[in-house]
Formats: structure tokens, sequence, C-alpha cells
């Protein structure tokens, strides 16, 4: 299999100014796939100079229908190298082969709702008290910033890319050090399918001198970020000093409630992948269990023979479930949770120990004895970790849900429909699941309150939040 390893700029694969390359390793195999070029501020110097010339020459006047038809183009050559982009994803990063074939089907179909949005994206006319005619248009903002973790490494990034372009912006995407390669092939064909040339640049690297000259650039408009809260708030600092706009997508710490009259075992045989898929590496993830006291005992039972279920194996079979972290650090880091609650309040009742083979593999695991003061109830461990607790009444369920400084994601399980649209409504998050853990649809809105960010990824939302409004007024 071809990786590729050079920046993508301008149209054309490319060096790095610095010529440094950094190893992109098998988590599954401990094993070095390949090595990537390593950008530098002398390379985001050159693509966002390059970005912001597409965008004035080809890009900003192209003709909505015709922008249309490359980004339907796009979808296109997208499916027909679905199967290569699905090995490069599951190779880099340890992803399940099927899951990863789920989320390049994902990324080709966030490209068909944009290019079909584009028809569909107007402004307003408005009337006033002054008579004459008065419009707002929707115009595009120049070049955005897109930078994405190495979670879900291909939807985020085309949920990002695509909205972007679909507004008339061009777009420099940044990947993460760990998972580029999927990125990298992104920009080859999207050029493939007609993309102008700088319409689109990805640039491999990490390191925070690289990053800070792309944030910084005082030619990049809007910065559209998903990764960790303390990265998004270096951001924000960064982006204020010239006021550029800021979408930001961060951590989690998800609940998963389930009431005494919800259908238990739909609920407890759904609850251990809404933790442990991706290996828990997912800020949606609902890993904080609140279960009325009156099926408690019931519920853990259920979730832990599921648990047992679970199949952790090698990501290139078909039938696994659960593959390896993506680094032996990020391994260490879930297992210093683990080791925060082997004590004698405590109870690991599955799971947490490491498989006997090569790889950054960890069985999912299943915490009881949590109080709301421990780490691994309160942070974001980003591991196949659960923390269950039991609860008597609402009004305290609620009052320790919310006392989390996240809010991104959560289920919610009852049959009783008051029920229902009350807590959803006091829940404070931007994705609420009822009766399942569905958190993501192209078509709508996706992102947090709190410290789990602002904006909204997908949905016309993120479009909208990809141009800039100007009011014309003519007067009579």
């Amino acid at each position: 299999m071809r990786y590729p390893t050079q920046l993508f700029i301008n149209g054309k694969n490319c060096g790095a100014a610095g010529g440094q390359m950094l190893a992109v390793i098998n988590p599954a195999t401990e094993a070095t796939l390949c090595e990537t070029c390593a950008a530098t501020p002398s390379d985001v110097a050159i693509a966002v100079a390059g970005a912001q010339t597409a965008f004035e020459k080809s890009w900003r006047d192209c003709p909505p229908g015709r922008r249309a038809e490359i980004m339907f183009q796009i979808a296109r050559v997208l499916r027909e190298h679905a199967e290569e982009l699905s090995q490069l994803e599951s190779l880099s990063i340890g992803k399940p082969i099927s899951d990863a074939r789920d989320e390049i089907a994902m990324g080709a179909r966030t490209f068909e709702y944009y290019a079909g949005a584009i028809s569909r994206f107007c402004g307003q006319t408005i009337p006033v008290a002054r008579g004459g005619f008065d419009f707002v248009l929707r115009q595009p903002m120049g070049v955005v910033a897109a930078i994405v973790p190495w979670n879900f490494p291909f939807p985020i990034a085309a949920w990002k890319v695509a909205p972007a372009l679909a507004a008339g912006n061009a777009v420099v995407l940044k990947p993460a050090r760990q998972s580029p390669l999927t990125a990298l092939r992104l920009g080859e064909l999207a050029a493939e399918a007609g993309l102008p040339d700088g319409v689109l640049q990805v640039l491999s690297g990490s390191g925070t001198e690289m990053g800070d000259a792309l944030v910084t650039h005082p030619l990049v408009r809007k910065i559209s970020f998903t990764g960790l809260t303390v990265v998004g708030s270096r951001i924000m600092q960064l982006a204020a000093r010239d006021i550029k706009r800021v979408s930001l997508e961060l951590g989690g710490k998800s609940p998963n409630i389930i009431f005494a009259d919800a259908d238990l075992a739909k609920a407890a045989a759904t609850a251990p992948m809404s933790v442990f898929a991706n290996t828990g590496q997912d800020c949606c993830a609902r890993s904080r269990v609140f279960v009325e006291r009156a099926v408690f005992d019931q519920f853990v039972e259920l979730f832990v023979a599921a648990t047992n279920q679970i199949i952790v194996d090698d990501p290139a079979k078909t039938e696994t479930q659960v593959g390896p972290l993506v680094s032996s650090a990020q391994r260490e880091l879930v297992e210093g949770y683990l080791q925060s609650v082997r004590t004698p309040r405590h109870q690991i009742v599955c799971g947490g120990d490491r498989p006997a083979r090569k790889g950054y593999y960890l069985n999912p695991a299943l915490v009881l004895g949590c109080e709301t003061s421990d780490r691994a109830w309160r942070e974001e461990i980003f591991g196949p970790v659960a923390c269950i607790r039991p609860f008597d009444r609402e009004e305290d369920m609620l009052a320790e849900v919310n006392a989390s400084p996240y809010g991104l994601s959560g289920s919610l399980w009852t049959n009783d429909l008051k029920r229902a649209l009350r807590v959803a409504r006091r829940v404070e998050s931007g994705v609420l699941s009822v009766n399942c853990h569905n958190s993501v649809h192209v078509e709508a809105p996706f992102g947090g309150f709190k410290q789990s960010g602002l904006g909204r990824d997908l949905g016309m939302s993120a479009m909208e939040g990809c141009t800039e409004l100007k009011n014309v007024y003519i007067a009579e």
C-alpha cells in the first residue's frame, strides 16, 4: 500500500522546509508504518498565501452550480477510494476496519450533503422603515484553518473542510501528528476530482511553533478546531489578538442516564459500546453512568455480561469491535486513572488489564464505588473505562450530571415521555439522545456547552459558521 508522506500545497506533493520527518506508528503492532513530512512555519506561510490566492482567483467567485459539481465529484472519488482510505485509517490509529469503513462513508456523505446545500444556502431580504431595498448576504471569510484530532481523523476533516468549501472559502487542513495519512490523501483526491489548486492545502506535522504560526497568520480568518480543551483555550487566546472567528469542539464527560422504567435489556446491551467504541477515545463516550437505584444491581450485571462479549482483537479483522489505544502514552494515561481507583472503596468489576499480545491494547473496564470527587469520575479519561453510580432522586442526579465543566453529549433512557422531555431540557449538553446513543448526524448541528466548546460542526449551522453576514441597503 502507498502511504502519502509529503505535504500537499498548491495542488502538489512537496517536502517540508526543515526536512524533518515524523514516524506514523501502527498501534496494533507497534511498528513504524512510514514517516511523513513535518511542516514548519515557513511551510505554513506558503500554504496560507497559496490558499488566499486560490480563494481570490478561483474559488470565491466560482458559480455555486460549479462549486456543487466539484464537491459531488469529490464525494464520488472518495467512494471509489473508500477501501484504500479505510485501510490507511485502520493501520495508522488502530481503528477496527469495520468502523473505519463506516467513517470513510460518512466523510463522503458529508461532502454530498454540503454539495447539495450550496443551492439552498440563501441570504434574505428585509423590509425596513425607510423604504428602499435591504438585503443580507452570506459571504465566505477567506482562508479557514481546520485542525483535526487523531481519534476520528477522516470524518472530522470532512466535517470541517466540506462546509467551508461549500461556503466559498479556501482551507488549510492540519491533521494530528499521529494520523496524517487520510488527510494527505484527501488533498490529493480532491485535486483529482477537480478542486482548483490551493483551495485545499494539507500540512502534516506537530509542535506548538507550527500550530501557532497557522492560528496567528494574518490571512487566516477562522480557526475550526477539535481536540483538547486546554489547546482550545490557547487557540482562543491567540485568535483574540486579531479577533479571528473560532469554532471549538473540545472535551467531554458525557452521562448515560438510566431510569427504572427504561427498556433495561436494551439500555444495558448498548451501554458498553457507548463508552468503549473507538477504545473509549471519543469525547462523546458515555463514561459516567447514572442508574436509578431500584435497577442498579440488575443493570450492572447486564452491563458486565455485555462487556465480556466485546471482541477486543486485531483491527484488521471485520469482527473486531475494540482495537488498541492510539499509543503507548495514551494507554499509560488511562492506566493511571485505573490505578487511582484500585482502592478498597472501589471495585473494578471487569477489564482494566492488558491482553497478552503486542500492541497498545487494554481490556474495557467498569468501575463501581466512585465518588463525585474521584478523578476517574470527573475527568475525561479518553480510554475504555466506564464509571457507574446509583441515584435516588431525579433532581439530585441532574445536579450531579450538570456539575461537570463539560457538556457535549449524553444519553437518557426512559419510557416516560414527560420525563424524557423534562430531563432533556435540563441536561446541559449540546447533544442528547433518548433511548439510544446516536450523537452524530450529518444533517444536524454537533457541538457542546461550557468547556466542551463553542460553535457547531455539521448541519447548516456549520456552513453558516463559515460565512460573514453583510447587510446592504439601497435607497429609493
